[in-house]
């Protein structure tokens, strides 16, 4: 049996999906790479709600995706830009997100990690900035969650040079009762964060960067960068304080990175790990065994389907990320925060289903064939 899939020239092509899931296991975290999933929400497909309405979560469905993660030895990094932070999830909604998914993980034994931002302000003096980030600092650390410090777009627009960056994250890093992760997120994630560090010259930016963690290496679990650049994350990587984990958050060319080389290795905290989550699992304890082609033989041919899905604009990518978890069979419905269900084309969604379920990502292919063809007829294509 075939489905006729749109293409990006305005036609249809046929497509034969695949019949049986790829072959995975749950299992225990793993003993080679410290790894992350950047875990989505699921809308309360029901609220009455518009775009700019304080985002419905449907809670039950959010936690159980934080379970079937879990479930596979993956940590959850809760509150980040795939949970859409600042794309539809407010800090109110954030503040519930991370005391639930705290809780859920201390009942679990799941690993947790946290997203600290400012986004309870659109604006301020560094005063104001630093004080937003210590109300979110204080509430991941009483969640008992590992806290992240996330990139500010308030801190972008007032910051005057690299001295402010140096000023807001020292005090933020003697305060910390706990060592943290380091976020820096590229501007093809988010505009508004253009010039992070005090300079658009992302090498100028690096050394702002690295002086933060030399000054406060005891305060500092890693770091997680979003540049998409494999060379510059491993030159970074490279110059790190010893003990200071430097965490991928490159979804184009997390293979090669996380796999690395004789000098070294990074660690994951990756969005794609959302879809990815059960193959991801079974990649990484095939590392731990000492394979790395084996590694490379399972996650390489997941690259493709990352890419399209990361492609620019890039901030849309959590809508792939939803789709596919709709069809996975993870919700019930393709509804997201803030409309977003609505950033990317049939064409774009269309070559995700045959990416994904190349893959063999969907547990029960034909529910995913299903459904897609559920959305293929609401924009009038007939099978």
């Amino acid at each position: 049996m075939t489905i006729q899939l749109p293409d990006s020239s305005g036609g249809l092509r046929p497509y034969e999906p695949r019949t049986e899931p790829l072959a995975v296991t749950t299992g225990t975290p793993f003993t080679s790479r410290t790894v992350f999933s950047a875990a989505h929400v699921v809308a309360d497909p029901f609220a009455d709600v518009s775009p700019d309405s304080p985002a419905a979560v449907d809670w039950d469905a959010t936690l159980a995706f934080r379970r079937h993660l879990w479930s596979h030895g993956l940590g959850v990094a809760e509150a980040m830009d795939t949970a859409q932070r600042g794309m539809g999830l407010d800090w109110a909604g954030a503040a519930e997100l991370i005391r639930r998914s705290a809780a859920e993980a201390r009942a679990v034994g799941g690993r947790i990690a946290c997203g600290v931002g400012t986004d309870q302000i659109t604006g301020g003096s560094l005063t104001e900035i630093r004080q937003a980030y210590e109300e979110q600092l204080a509430l991941v650390e009483e969640s008992g969650a590992q806290a992240i410090l996330m990139a500010s777009r308030a801190l972008a627009a007032a910051a005057s040079g690299p001295e402010d960056y140096l000023e807001v994250y020292g005090h933020l890093l003697r305060q910390s009762s706990e060592p943290v992760i380091l976020h820096w997120l590229g501007p093809m994630f988010d505009p508004a964060l253009d010039g992070y560090w005090g300079s658009s010259d992302l090498d100028a930016a690096t050394d702002v960067f690295l002086d933060v963690i030399a000054a406060h290496p005891d305060k500092v679990d890693g770091i997680k960068v979003s540049l998409l650049d494999a060379r510059r994350e491993v030159d970074l990587r490279r110059r790190l304080p010893v003990g200071v984990r430097c965490y991928t958050g490159d979804d184009f060319n997390y293979p090669e990175l996380i796999a690395g080389d004789e000098q070294g290795f990074s660690h994951a905290l990756l969005g794609i790990f959302d879809p990815l989550g059960p193959l991801a699992a079974e990649a990484v304890r095939v590392l731990d065994t000492g394979n790395v082609a084996g590694f490379r033989e399972l996650l390489d041919p997941t690259v493709e389907l990352s890419r399209h899905l990361f492609q620019t604009p890039t901030r849309f990518y959590k809508t792939g990320v939803v789709f596919l978890a709709w069809l996975a069979g993870h919700q019930t419905h393709f509804t997201m925060v803030g409309g977003l269900q609505s950033a990317r084309s049939l064409p774009h969604f269309a070559r995700a289903y045959e990416l994904a379920d190349g893959l063999g990502l969907f547990p029960d292919p034909k529910l995913a064939e299903e459904r897609m063809k559920t959305l293929l007829a609401l924009y009038g294509v007939t099978q």
